[in-house]
């Protein structure tokens, strides 16, 4: 089962640094369904794991130019305080509530990277977009606080919303928005972690070896980046939340019909 998590973690860091997120996702469901973390411990696990590969992967493309530090920046710094609220706020939520939460969020990542992958990416329409003068903070400010708050709430680094939101209200072109939502993830899952901190106790030991399988496997997806077809790469990987998510859904659908909590969910140490 150790291996299965380790191969798995890599599958998250080829995945943040082929598509600039997506990956992270799976994070909590590798931490509860298959090791058997409860719920709150694997959301607050997740963010040091989610935050550590994606700023290795942010240097990778920065080096390659693929970086656009001041949106970057901003976006991030906005998307930290949201997630610092978001981790105070997940008290309030039991673990079955935040499991759902984060099913519905998988399924409509699946969602975007389908409806995404049909429309090319938005390749042909933002690659030769430069960035505005002035960022439309206005615009900005919503999503970066969303994200954070989801982040905070249910573990998740946020790229499937980042990067549009970086080529359509940014105007960064798609490359550059890969390898600047890897730096946001990273300071808002900072700020996520910062907000649990304490809270819960964490297996560093076993936490570390995953981080850095995961990092290992973000070097590689940076690398690959240039040779591999997006589009392709994101078909598959909704498919894969669409099975995950619903099943996550049903697992947990005692949060929905009323019932009562699943033990994955709760009683799990």
């Amino acid at each position: 089962m150790i291996v299965l998590a380790y191969a798995l973690a890599a599958v998250i860091g080829l995945s943040l640094g082929l598509m600039g997120g997506g990956g992270s996702i799976l994070t909590v469901p590798i931490f509860v369904y298959v090791l058997g973390f409860a719920a709150k411990p694997a959301i607050a696990m997740s963010l040091p794991v989610v935050g550590a590969t994606s700023l290795v992967g942010a240097l990778g493309h920065w080096r390659a130019g693929n970086l656009d530090v001041k949106v970057g920046l901003v976006f991030g710094v906005i998307a930290m305080v949201g997630s610092y609220v978001g981790a105070r706020l997940a008290v309030f939520f039991s673990g079955a509530a935040q499991l759902t939460i984060l099913a519905v969020v998988m399924l409509a990542a699946a969602v975007s990277m389908l409806r995404g992958s049909r429309g090319g990416d938005a390749t042909a329409t933002d690659a030769g977009a430069e960035p505005d003068a002035v960022l439309p903070l206005a615009k900005l400010l919503p999503v970066g606080l969303a994200v954070g708050v989801l982040t905070g709430i249910v573990g998740i680094g946020g790229g499937f919303l980042i990067v549009p939101a970086l080529v359509l209200l940014g105007r960064v072109p798609m490359k550059q928005a890969i390898g600047t939502s890897l730096l946001v993830i990273a300071m808002n899952s900072a700020s996520g972690f910062a907000g649990y901190f304490g809270t819960v106790e964490i297996p560093w030991g076993f936490l570390t070896a995953f981080t850095a399988v995961a990092i290992a496997g973000i070097l590689v997806g940076t690398y690959l980046v240039r040779f591999v077809a997006a589009s392709a790469l994101k078909r598959g990987f909704a498919l894969v939340l669409l099975v995950i998510g619903g099943l996550m859904l049903y697992q947990n659908r005692g949060v929905v019909l009323g019932g009562a909590p699943s033990r994955a969910s709760e009683s799990r140490t």
